[in-house]
């Protein structure tokens, strides 16, 4: 697994992203997802690629961003260009979005086929510019549970859509993660990986909570100290080692929990694989 954090961790921070590359590295992280309002306000640092982020032993594997799916074809197709091309300047090959603003229940047929005729538009961009385009797994989109996702992935029917699997968030649509993680297995291409006190707290995570400077964190927790148990989820990831994942951390005290979380993950994969190595001895 190749572990990355998360620079919208530090959206309410005032550091550069020198400071959190550096940290990075010396945290045993091996890359940076990179927030893409974050990258488009660092185009003018022309020295602020994907050269320079290896000068720190690092990649960054994916942009994270919100596709204008709602809007015209002319605004989707200009957004989804450009952030193609911000992702290029980076070395990324990944753009992550969301599918849509609506959940799969609330969403009427029309409005539906509307937006997955907008995501293979876009996925179409992405092909030609050498991206795909990754729909998270989150409530309130048409990637809220597994039924819903699969049928996504059919309608758009296009090879540049894949999933970014965010297991908290299939955890909270009701879906069992490993169930659909071997479902979604072959179009899946990224992992978001955090975690919550109970079911009671996953309003935390709900945008306008996240995005707030003054909103709410209680309830964030570790990946290790939360309500759902990773331990046999990531025993299925760590049988591969071409993954990427990202910690997705809004919380505080951001730098002592990603290192722990980075930490335990380490000692847990290294506890896997002794078995192997002694029976291999």
């Amino acid at each position: 697994m190749r572990l990355s954090l998360c620079t919208i961790t530090f959206r309410h921070h005032l550091l550069s992203l020198e400071d959190i590359a550096r940290w990075a590295a010396a945290n045993g992280f091996q890359g940076i997802e990179l927030w893409a309002v974050h990258a488009r306000n660092m185009q003018h640092l022309t020295d602020r690629d994907a050269a320079w982020m290896a000068g720190f032993g690092l990649s960054v594997p994916m942009l994270s961003d919100y596709l204008p799916l709602d809007d015209d074809l002319a605004t989707l197709r200009h957004a989804t260009a450009d952030l193609c091309r911000l992702a290029g300047r980076w070395g990324a090959k990944k753009v992550r979005t969301f599918a849509g603003k609506t959940g799969s229940r609330d969403i009427s047929p029309e409005a539906r086929w509307r937006l997955s005729a907008r995501l293979k538009e876009a996925c179409r961009i992405a092909e030609d510019s050498g991206c795909t385009v990754l729909v998270e797994t989150h409530p309130g989109t048409l990637a809220d549970t597994l039924a819903s996702t699969q049928r996504l992935i059919e309608e758009v029917d296009h090879p540049a859509l894949a999933i970014n699997f965010d297991t908290l968030h299939v955890w909270e649509g009701g879906d069992d993660p490993l169930s659909a993680h071997r479902a979604l297995l072959p179009r899946i291409r990224h992992y978001h990986l955090k975690n919550v006190r109970s079911r009671a707290d996953l309003g935390v995570f709900e945008p306008a909570n996240v995005y707030a400077a003054a909103g709410k964190r209680t309830g964030m927790t570790p990946l290790f100290d939360g309500a759902l148990d990773y331990l046999e989820f990531l025993d299925a990831l760590f049988e591969r080692d071409d993954i990427d994942a990202s910690l997705e951390w809004f919380g505080g005290d951001c730098f002592n929990v990603l290192a722990n979380d980075a930490r335990n993950l380490r000692l847990l994969r290294a506890d896997r694989e002794a078995p192997i190595r002694a029976g291999a001895a």
